[in-house]
């Protein structure tokens, strides 16, 4: 190869041969510093449009579930007595996540599960990897425009992609949304000649957006 020549590194690491976990949690409540903690996890693994693998499982918060959560989610404290403590399941969680410089992590307003997830990986004495995130949330807003959804909740972009899952506020079902979600969001930034992760968090993280009420648009 000619020095001058650029390789596929130079270029970026093409979105289809990027492999994406896509992440959902539920939770006993809405903040960890607030003594929340995880229920369930789902998380789904994928590249190039094709399904690589699953993982789910219920978490033993260690505290009693409000009933608001029960009623939102339908998971109850007899679904999870038996369940493991998330100490158990991080190191499963770790292995299905993969490396940090392999793996992109993919969750609907990705904030809100980082921030369990990184509380959880303290408390169990491990350390968070630093991986590339997309968060689909963001990344619709700078997308869609109000003429197609009225905003960009899971629900809302799950129906208007007709999305093969529909959420459920269930962590697995809700993953397997927000992975068509984002195949479906990536086609769209295609069109705009986007075909590299770095164009793509390029894209997502300029400050300029289509969408300026955030508070619409969560989950």
């Amino acid at each position: 190869m000619n020095s001058w020549q650029a390789t596929i590194e130079d270029l970026g690491r093409p979105l289809v041969r990027t492999t994406f976990v896509v992440l959902d949690l539920e939770t006993s409540g809405g903040a960890p510093h607030l003594g929340a903690n995880i229920t369930e996890i789902g998380a789904v693994k994928v590249r190039g449009g094709e399904v690589l693998g699953k993982f789910q499982t219920f978490v033993n918060p260690g505290t009693p579930i409000p009933s608001f959560i029960t009623e939102l989610t339908g998971i109850n404290d007899a679904m999870v007595s038996s369940s493991p403590r998330i100490a158990e399941v991080f190191p499963i969680l770790l292995e299905f996540l993969g490396a940090e410089n392999e793996t992109v992590f993919v969750a609907h307003n990705a904030p809100f599960d980082l921030s369990f997830l990184k509380a959880a990986a303290t408390a169990s004495e491990y350390k968070w990897p630093k991986f590339t995130v997309i968060d689909t949330a963001k990344l619709a807003r700078k997308v869609l425009g109000r003429d197609e959804v009225v905003n960009c909740k899971l629900g809302t972009l799950a129906e208007f992609f007709n999305a093969s899952v529909s959420p459920t506020h269930r962590a697995l079902d809700d993953a397997l949304a927000t992975v068509d979600v984002l195949h479906a969001l990536i086609g769209r930034v295609g069109s705009m000649g986007i075909t590299t992760l770095e164009e793509l968090q390029d894209f997502s993280n300029r400050k300029s957006s289509t969408r300026s009420r955030k508070e619409l648009d969560s989950i």
